[in-house]
């Protein structure tokens, strides 16, 4: 499903491209480039590769978000984050992959001064227009909102009261009245034709659960018969807590009961961008002599291997083999005399003493990195569990595959949270599916981020379920 902007948010990107190409141009002024050189292709290339970066991490970030009906504050934090990524992502880039441009530090802090006084100007300057333009009496438009309840109740507040979509109100139908409307209650459903008569409106839009197709249809009719355009809102709350998505497949409408943020391409490659470029650089900088000394200490402690290889369930419910450094006895018994799996718990005699150490600094989990290189697993997502635990948990824990409908990580927001180790009790194991379907119903960049920082934190701290 295509990603659609609204005209002021189409203005923003539009004037970020215009904006960001015009500083690089003076830029270019600035350190005496000769005016026939403005065209090169070397500054061509630096005003892409700015402007890429930009749209790249105000994407990411959600810079391009609707924000109409929030204060500034909350926009002008994002830009802050967008710029921060943007610094970071332009200085690696000029740094060390097109380091022939003479593109220094300093010349990128000028470049990122400019940004940071003239876009919030122009994004404050962008959204007083769209203001205005929305509430002008050519493009207001007057609505008759069906339903007086509480669906009928909060679109009123949210997308009418403050003039933020271009709404006036007209009035409010409903077959009972509700207090709450203020004076603005109209009449019942049966009188629609009256009110539309009577009163001077554009759209209609129908925000009360209708189960009697025949009373929907003569609402449609009443209101197209005299030209007004009829927007309905579905109320499939009943069927899903989560994010609903109304949009189209093909020319097919379709509803999604729960619209992941990581159902969208573009945020599906920027995870998977990150994640390539976080464990490469693990990998080269830190796994490049971590895994020799733990595997010398694993060796000269224990019998067996020094990694733990174990079949999981991944994206979809595909099986993955999931690396991690050996922290129990080999040929240690992975299900009891009845058959069910044995959860590492505290004072476990299987664990060796080096496992215990791995295990509650969690340096067992490092070699995960290489299952997220070959695109397995994500530095941040659910946790994967072991086949057996996937079995007993999903007909007895709500909600609980819906874990797969994301690549699982290495660390996840559960953790993060105290939700890691055994989870003996099936209110652990319910507590631990909600913040990851939390997690994947909420997900941004920089949650991402947030997730990482407590991890290191809790790394050096030591986990106290991390036995």
């Amino acid at each position: 499903m295509q990603k659609i902007y609204n005209p002021s948010t189409r203005a923003k990107i539009t004037l970020d491209f215009l904006f960001i190409s015009l500083i690089c141009v003076f830029l270019q002024n600035g350190f005496k480039v000769p005016s026939n050189e403005f065209l090169s292709s070397t500054h061509v290339l630096l005003t892409c590769i700015t402007t890429g970066c930009w749209f790249f991490c105000g994407r990411a970030m959600g810079l391009y978000k609707d924000y109409r009906a929030t204060p500034f504050s909350y926009e002008w934090i994002v830009f802050l984050k967008t710029m921060i990524i943007y610094f970071l992502l332009t200085s690696f880039i000029f740094s060390q992959l097109v380091s022939a441009y003479r593109f220094g530090l300093s010349q990128l802090a000028f470049h990122c001064a400019w940004i940071f006084v003239l876009l919030p100007v122009q994004k404050l300057a962008i959204r007083v227009f769209f203001k205005r333009l929305r509430n002008s009496k050519q493009v207001r438009r007057k609505v008759l909102i069906v339903g007086a309840g509480d669906s009928g109740v909060n679109f009123y507040q949210q997308y009418v009261k403050d003039n933020h979509y271009g709404y006036a109100l007209t009035g409010f139908i409903d077959d009972t009245t509700n207090p709450l409307v203020n004076g603005h209650y109209l009449g019942k459903t049966a009188d629609i034709d009256e009110i539309i008569a009577n009163y001077e409106l554009d759209d209609i839009v129908v925000a009360m659960p209708i189960n009697d197709d025949i009373q929907l249809s003569k609402i449609i009719k009443a209101g197209e018969r005299e030209g007004k355009r009829v927007k309905i809102i579905p109320h499939y709350q009943r069927f899903s807590a989560g994010r609903i998505h109304v949009g189209t497949l093909g020319s097919l409408p379709i509803i999604t009961l729960r619209s992941l943020p990581l159902d969208v391409t573009d945020n599906k490659v920027y995870k998977r961008s990150f994640d390539i470029i976080f464990a490469g650089l693990v990998t080269i900088l830190i796994l490049s002599w971590l895994i020799p000394i733990i595997s010398l200490a694993i060796k000269f402690t224990s019998k067996g291997p020094v990694f733990f290889k174990q079949e999981r369930w991944g994206l979809n419910n595909k099986p993955i083999v999931c690396y991690k450094f050996r922290t129990m006895v080999h040929n240690s018994r992975d299900l009891d005399e009845s058959g069910k799996y044995q959860q590492a718990k505290k004072n476990d005699p299987r664990i060796t003493k080096i496992g215990a150490f791995l295990r509650k600094t969690s340096l067992d989990e490092m070699p995960q990195f290489l299952n997220v290189l070959l695109g397995s697993m994500s530095v941040v997502g659910p946790r994967p569990h072991p086949v057996p635990l996937n079995i007993q948990s999903k007909d007895s824990v709500e909600n609980y595959m819906m874990r797969h409908w994301v690549k699982p990580g290495i660390t996840g927001w559960a953790q993060t949270n105290g939700y890691r180790g055994e989870t003996r009790k099936p209110y652990l194991m319910q507590k631990r599916v909600e913040f990851d379907v939390w997690y994947m119903e909420n997900w941004t960049f920089w949650l991402d981020l947030q997730i990482i920082l407590q991890t290191l934190v809790n790394m050096v701290k030591t986990e106290k379920n991390a036995y």
